[in-house]
């Protein structure tokens, strides 16, 4: 067992080096055939060093990073292959392909950043931390309550942009000597004041279900996914009332790790192109597009995993439930939202009718809902969550000129006198 294990790695191994190769080869082809970036134009970089599989950490940012854009020019500093010829592909920001930290170093020389952004805690972050003179600063791929967004990692930046107070008080409790107040940013969610898109079908009397999990976990306290325990439960319940659309959208990466859980979700996805070859009118979605907006803003009532699908959705102030994770040495975070959050057991999955029925016709949920929804993003009113973004970095900006005019003048102050004035002394 041991050689087919190590053949089959071996295997993978190489396939892996070809598609690189290849990715290389496409993305140098691409970026030969656009004008070079010209000098000294961008003062915003992301720096984004994984491959296509966490692309979706990215293409969440696309547009409040165009829309910053148009007052600060930005770019994604790339570092992997098949993640800049993703990039390349979806045409979204500018993009440099910095593979070797030469590379990096030779176009950050030839540009004015000033803010450098972080979507995820990649360990070649760590390449970037060397340049001085300009701000760090973490913002995250998404906004939860998992173990994740508490790592001591966050002491590495300058900065970190939050989405509101329940991220502070969360960093307060877990972090030590972190200055909270000084050291992180409340922005909210900018990616909700981009909830639209257009739609798949043509909204009917359906009640429409965004059933959204999160992949297995690599690890029992991050067994967070409930394709294999509630999933295939709940979408057949859906499915067969004739009632119901249901938008699938599961995580990239399920099945990665495990090859049950990966079959599962084969399974959801066959059985939702069953129902719609039976009944057209269903028109029940299997979504696994780049865009993640629409599908909040056009659910009735959303099924998601713990995970920042679970923010996602409070951020667009409407019913959610969220899948208790059946391994129970799942981690849990119960100081936040999940203290208070309508639970879906495994058990009360193949319920879920019944379920979504009781969670709709709540009033009292809907308040509670409001509650919770300003304590993770203040104000969620269209716009504001962007002129906070905005702000923020304005504000980086603004410090930016504010410290380099200070070592400007301190390196004039060091400077020795002219000769003739040493002259004149000796």
């Amino acid at each position: 067992m041991g050689l087919v294990s190590d053949g089959k790695k071996a295997v993978a191994l190489v396939r892996k080096a070809v598609r690189n190769r290849s990715a290389v080869i496409d993305v140098r082809r691409t970026l030969a055939a656009r004008p070079p970036h010209p000098p000294f134009q961008y003062r915003v970089a992301v720096y984004f060093a994984d491959g296509a599989v966490n692309m979706y950490q990215m293409r969440q940012w696309y547009k409040p990073l165009a829309d910053l854009a148009k007052t600060w020019p930005v770019v994604v500093l790339s570092r992997a292959a098949t993640g800049a010829e993703a990039l390349l592909a979806d045409g979204a920001l500018p993009v440099a392909f910095v593979p070797t930290v030469r590379d990096l170093e030779r176009f950050i020389a030839k540009q004015d950043i000033r803010v450098v952004l972080y979507v995820n805690q990649n360990t070649r972050n760590f390449q970037m931390f060397r340049y001085g003179r300009r701000w760090h600063v973490f913002i995250n791929h998404g906004e939860s309550d998992k173990m994740y967004m508490t790592t001591n990692q966050y002491k590495a930046y300058d900065y970190a942009m939050i989405a509101g107070d329940a991220a502070r008080e969360r960093l307060s409790r877990v972090l030590w000597d972190y200055d909270i107040e000084r050291r992180t940013i409340q922005i909210g969610r900018p990616q909700a004041d981009h909830y639209s898109g257009t739609l798949p079908y043509t909204p009917d009397e359906r009640t429409v279900v965004l059933y959204a999990p999160t992949w297995e976990g690599d690890r029992p306290s991050a067994h967070y996914g409930s394709i294999a325990t509630h999933g295939e439960a709940l979408v057949t319940a859906l499915v067969a009332t004739g009632r119901h659309r249901v938008i699938y959208r599961p995580h990239p990466r399920s099945g990665v790790v495990n090859h049950e859980y990966g079959a599962a979700n084969k399974r959801i996805i066959a059985a939702l192109n069953a129902a719609n070859a039976s009944d057209p009118s269903a028109r029940h979605v299997f979504d696994d597009g780049p865009e993640l907006g629409w599908q909040l803003a056009a659910a009735d009532v959303a099924i998601v995993d713990i995970s920042a699908m679970v923010y996602d959705r409070l951020a667009a102030d409407k019913p959610l439930m969220v899948t208790r994770p059946a391994d129970p040495a799942a981690a849990i975070d119960t100081h936040g939202y999940l203290s208070a959050c309508e639970w879906l057991d495994a058990a009360a999955a193949p319920d879920i009718v019944a379920q979504t029925e009781r969670v709709l016709g709540d009033p009292d949920a809907v308040a509670r809902l409001e509650e919770w929804v300003t304590r993770y993003f203040g104000d969620t009113a269209p716009g504001a969550a962007t002129a906070r973004f905005h702000g923020a970095v304005q504000r980086l900006m603004d410090d930016w000129d504010s410290w380099y005019a200070r070592s400007v003048a301190d390196a004039e102050d060091d400077e020795p006198e002219d000769e003739a004035e040493l002259d004149d002394e000796g």
